[in-house]
């Protein structure tokens, strides 16, 4: 495969965990960057601009929430947490805070480098403008420059409030967008916590879009958290 040898930045303490993620990173042409404690994690990310951060929670000198929360404030650089927290709250916690993705210890080696390649496709498609706007997968075309949906080339009609989900999905692909995010940005900040308000019009998005809840192609449910809209776009042609 052809990475462009980015650079990935391990935020560990752990050094079996570090050497584990630096082996398998490395054979697949990712160039990688090691820090064992938080300090030295923002440190390096702000002074050496990695393409992407592993970062785990369980940090000795400062909690894995306040390096996110500090990365945030000063860089964009994609984060995918890896940690042994398993929690509901915590995942939702990160993921509001700034996180790009969540992955549990322990974890799939293939699994975790699937979603490292799936973020930095997009991520790079975000930097890149225009095309970031426009998502393809199996019939389904979503132009937001136009705000036009079509499903095998008609047209799909939704209502605004499906088309807003719709959109913030698209506009963070590959990532889990989590449900009080979506709230408060397409109902406002009074109705966080109306999940039952989302729910309805996923089913309805998913109704409209053909996509299956049981076998998603394009909606995955993160239970309890928010969702992601899959970000393996169909190939061109």
């Amino acid at each position: 495969m052809t990475t462009d040898r980015r650079r990935v930045l391990i935020v560990d303490d752990e050094p079996q965990i570090r050497r584990f993620l630096r082996i398998s990173l490395v054979s697949q042409g990712f160039e990688v960057l090691e820090a064992a404690t938080g300090a030295e994690g923002v440190s390096r990310a702000l002074d050496e601009a990695p393409d992407l951060v592993l970062l785990d929670l369980g940090l000795p000198d400062m909690d894995g929430q306040a390096v996110l929360n500090s990365l945030r404030s000063r860089s964009s650089v994609p984060v995918i947490v890896v940690s042994v927290r398993g929690h509901e709250a915590e995942k939702v916690r990160a993921l509001d805070t700034g996180a790009n993705d969540y992955v549990t210890k322990p974890f799939g080696i293939q699994e975790l480098l699937a979603r490292v390649r799936s973020l930095l496709r997009h991520h790079g498609g975000a930097r890149d403008g225009p095309a970031a706007l426009r998502y393809r997968r199996a019939g389904l075309v979503i132009d937001l420059d136009a705000r036009r949906v079509s499903l095998d080339d008609e047209p799909v009609h939704l209502t605004p409030k499906e088309y807003a989900v719709l959109e913030r999905l698209v506009r963070h692909a590959g990532r889990v967008v989590t449900q009080t995010q979506l709230l408060r940005e397409v109902w406002g900040p009074t109705h966080a916590h109306d999940t039952h308000y989302l729910r309805i019009v996923v089913s309805k998005l998913r109704h409209k879009l053909g996509d299956d809840p049981q076998a998603p192609y394009l909606l995955q449910t993160e239970a309890g958290i928010g969702y992601r809209l899959l970000a393996e776009p169909d190939p061109p042609g």
